[in-house]
């Protein structure tokens, strides 16, 4: 808590909280470069947020970077100062009522502002956000710092939506000639028969959120009367979900960093202690899962996951950072499980770890990350936006 404390003495000392994008080189030559770490959320993974952010808040070269606390309560408030603190430190907040944010509309220079007092607040030169899950993870906060021209970390709108989506992005990963695990996809409106099911996809299954990370409303069937509870428990989470066949194999996983000429870190494998790695495993269970870092794999194994992973990045649009989960089957098949455009920056996380194991340590590795949202910034504000400019 000092260190947060500390930081919100000295963001107190500023004028206001406004987001610029202009002349972003001479603010890197003239003074710190001010990163609003945005943390929390509406999502079943605010409390992973909360953990992933307290994580790159530590990370972060103080020398070159002024980070501003931007937190957003489970209840959907944006808020900043001694509550935003507060909840990155414990998680709880206290009355957000007058210390919230607001984005006044129309504002030419796309303001936040603290609200009732409607009181500016510092600029932001670029924003980290660490928001795990719908509602963060899924291109809705990066279309609106799209909107509001500041510069982001992570993938776009686009890459996030695709990524987010298990449904959509498996049908990306397909036309791509990247194999995935066979799959269904359902709405609330399906009609849902298990023969049928069994038919396609055989059992054990995974029922699952189309939309959800860190294995919230995750379950494995394999008996029809464990079907019905578990296609409840995702329909808690989401509107739309997936019933997957079962991989066995080896779980092993890839970090990627970079825009335009993305880089693979060495692959990991994790090793669940459970039936499988349930939110329990990664987060609760401090002997959930034993990660094996670097993975042991031949040389020939370890090149193909990270071409595959650098290939699953680029047919879905990714920029930034993602990391790559693979099933490897006992004849060295790969199996693509899914992504994440959002990781997790916990002390337990594998996309941090898998990049020490890589030489990045992880201060430099969010130094990186910064570096490249604001140099995709730069080149898309070269685009033309006018056809008489």
């Amino acid at each position: 808590m000092v260190e947060i404390a500390q930081i919100w003495s000295h963001h107190c000392l500023q004028s206001g909280f406004l987001f610029t994008s202009n002349d972003l080189h001479y603010s890197i030559m003239k003074r710190k470069i001010r990163v609003g770490i945005l943390f929390g959320g509406r999502s079943a993974e605010h409390e992973i947020s909360l953990q992933s952010a307290r994580n790159i808040l530590h990370a972060l070269d103080k020398k070159k970077y002024e980070p501003v606390l931007l937190g957003i309560t489970k209840k959907g408030q944006w808020i900043l100062g001694q509550n935003s603190a507060i909840l990155l430190d414990s998680g709880r907040t206290k009355d957000t009522q007058k210390d919230t944010v607001a984005l006044v509309p129309g504002d030419q220079k796309r303001s936040l502002v603290s609200t009732p007092k409607m009181q500016g607040i510092a600029p932001l030169d670029v924003v980290f956000p660490v928001l795990h899950g719908p509602l963060g993870e899924d291109g809705t906060i990066q279309g609106l710092l799209k909107l509001m021209d500041v510069p982001f970390v992570g993938a776009g709108v686009l890459g996030s939506a695709v990524g987010m989506d298990k449904d959509v992005m498996k049908r990306l990963l397909r036309d791509a000639n990247i194999p995935t695990a066979k799959f269904l996809a359902f709405d609330h409106n399906s009609k849902i028969n298990f023969s049928h099911i069994h038919q396609n996809l055989g059992t054990p299954l995974f029922v699952k959120p189309a939309n959800m990370g860190s294995s919230v409303g995750v379950s494995k069937v394999s008996k029809k009367i464990e079907l019905e509870q578990a296609i409840q428990t995702a329909f808690e989470y989401d509107s739309k979900i997936l019933i997957e066949e079962f991989i066995k194999g080896r779980e092993i996983e890839c970090s990627v960093l970079g825009n335009e000429n993305p880089i693979a870190s060495v692959p990991g494998e994790i090793v669940p202690h459970h039936e499988f790695y349930s939110y329990e495993a990664k987060y609760t269970d401090p002997d959930g899962a034993s990660l094996i870092i670097p993975a042991k794999l031949s040389h020939g194994v370890i090149k193909k996951v990270q071409a595959m992973a650098l290939a699953a990045f680029k047919a879905l649009c990714l920029e930034g950072m993602a990391r790559v989960d693979f099933f490897l089957t006992k004849e060295n098949g790969l199996i693509l499980n899914e992504v994440n455009t959002i990781p997790g920056f916990t002390n337990i996380s594998m996309y941090p770890k898998l990049w020490e194991a890589s030489g990045i340590s992880q201060k430099e590795l969010v130094d990186r990350l910064i570096r490249l949202a604001i140099e995709r910034y730069t080149k898309e504000n070269k685009l033309k936006n006018s056809l008489f400019l």
